[in-house]
């Protein structure tokens, strides 16, 4: 089963899901503020992907930090704190099936999930 953890106002995480959609593949939809549980998971998709991939510095979030706050981001430890006090920092879409996680919306992760 796939799951997809994002934001329902992300712009990249619906073209996500109407990808999915179209391809015919089940999905279910996490949204990252409301309902996950990001203190828990941030340490399993640090594992797999790494915080790079992960932390998105790019985001309105991530300006607003403090540099202590985003010196912690360099540590795996200190960016899974720093996820799972604010949610937006994650890099979205994070979509897991079955044992891989894939981060972002790029060709190649829109190749891997929806073929």
């Amino acid at each position: 089963m796939t799951t997809l953890y994002g934001i329902k106002t992300c712009d990249t995480c619906r073209k996500a899901m109407k990808a999915l959609d179209a391809a015919g593949r089940p999905y279910t939809f996490v949204d990252l503020r409301a309902d996950a549980d990001v203190k828990a998971l941030a340490p399993k998709w640090i594992a797999a992907v790494g915080t790079e991939k992960l932390v998105n510095r790019k985001s309105t979030t991530w300006r607003s930090l403090s540099d202590t706050d985003k010196a912690r981001a360099d540590t795996d430890a200190g960016a899974a704190e720093l996820l799972a006090a604010n949610p937006t920092l994650v890099k979205r879409p994070v979509i897991e099936t079955g044992g891989d996680i894939f981060v972002g919306w790029t060709g190649e992760v829109r190749e891997k999930v929806v073929a």
